[in-house]
């Protein structure tokens, strides 16, 4: 098969960025589903990857954890789905990636792909829409009352991939009021269009913000960009007893910063149910069939931003670019090899 990834980490500037390579087929086994791959998408996951981690041993290594393709074969322990059938997923960080004609999957981080989208539409939601789901109803737990906060969530980075899932998951299934960061025109209309109450500008101090709205301290925030940087803002403005979720981490900031509140700090990755087969690794089935489901009926809509055409070394490599940027709006993705 034909695949797309680097023997050596580095830079996406250089030739050698990323290669085409000719990898033998893989085989299901257990409980994985073999897929063709019919689009991708890509995440500052497999930037960051692609800076650092190593190739394996005489091989390439394959990024890529977001795709939409076609069960062609499934292991002898698979039960949920058959050859034939349409399918999305973002797959583990521990295995092979999606940038490949084919891909070995656990079909318990698999659903049914939304009938109602594109191949390239459907690429653009699984790593943000499970990650957002895991953050909101498993992390911050925000079915669940800060006691005297402001029934309302502060979301960092309301423009970005996860963020513009969340935006759409916390107005359609909760009852709280959602503020979005955003610093542009652009990324402030798209925040609004995809349903939040309020928008307010993160290149300001987010306190200050947060204070001009009236609407008094929000007991949930969800940061998915930069928390360090707006780590001292958050703590100063998030209600006593709120939950704060994370996925970038704190970097250096001073945790400590939460005490006096009694804030809950909840880190996520949306990899570590795969990565460690957890017994509740099928939820990430269950929660991706609930986004296919709120898709086809018209709650929820995809978050592609960019399309940069079939997937090509070169095309990938544009991506990756584009992606380090920081001016992607929604998700870019690829489709066709």
């Amino acid at each position: 098969m034909k695949a797309i990834g680097y023997r050596e980490p580095g830079p996406i500037d250089r030739d050698d960025a990323l290669i085409e390579a000719e990898l033998p087929d893989p085989v299901a086994a257990g409980r994985d589903l073999l897929v063709r791959v019919h689009a991708v998408s890509v995440n500052p996951v497999d930037t960051k990857t692609r800076k650092a981690a190593p190739a394996p041993a005489g091989s390439v290594k394959v990024l890529g954890y977001d795709a939409v393709g076609v069960v062609e074969a499934v292991g002898p322990e698979a039960t949920l789905f058959k050859p034939g059938d349409r399918v999305f997923y973002s797959g583990s960080i521990r295995r092979q990636g999606s940038n490949a004609e084919l891909q070995l999957v656990d079909e318990r981080i698999v659903a049914l792909a939304p009938s109602e989208l594109s191949d390239a539409e459907a690429a653009a939601l699984p790593l943000t829409a499970i990650t957002a789901w895991e953050v909101l109803f498993d992390r911050l737990d925000v079915r669940r009352p800060v006691p005297g906060g402001n029934e309302a969530i502060l979301i960092i980075g309301g423009a970005g991939g996860v963020g513009s899932i969340a935006i759409q998951l916390a107005k359609q299934l909760t009852m709280l009021n959602v503020i979005a960061t955003a610093s542009r025109p652009e990324t402030r209309q798209w925040s609004l269009d995809l349903g939040a109450d309020a928008v307010v500008d993160h290149s300001k101090p987010l306190a200050g913000e947060i204070n001009a709205l009236g609407r008094g301290a929000p007991g949930f925030v969800f940061s998915t960009t930069e928390t360090e940087r707006h780590f001292a803002e958050i703590a100063e403005l998030i209600a006593p007893q709120g939950r704060l979720g994370v996925i970038d981490g704190i970097g250096k900031a001073d945790a400590n910063l939460l005490r006096g509140k009694a804030v809950a700090l909840c880190f996520e990755l949306m990899f570590a149910r795969s990565s460690f087969e957890t017994p509740d690794m099928i939820e990430q089935h269950k929660l991706l069939t609930e986004v296919a489901r709120l898709v086809d009926v018209g709650k929820l809509k995809t978050t592609l931003g960019e399309h940069f055409g079939k997937v090509t070394a070169e095309n990938l490599k544009r991506a990756h670019a584009f992606v380090e940027s920081g001016k992607a709006r929604g998700k870019v993705v690829l489709e066709g090899f």
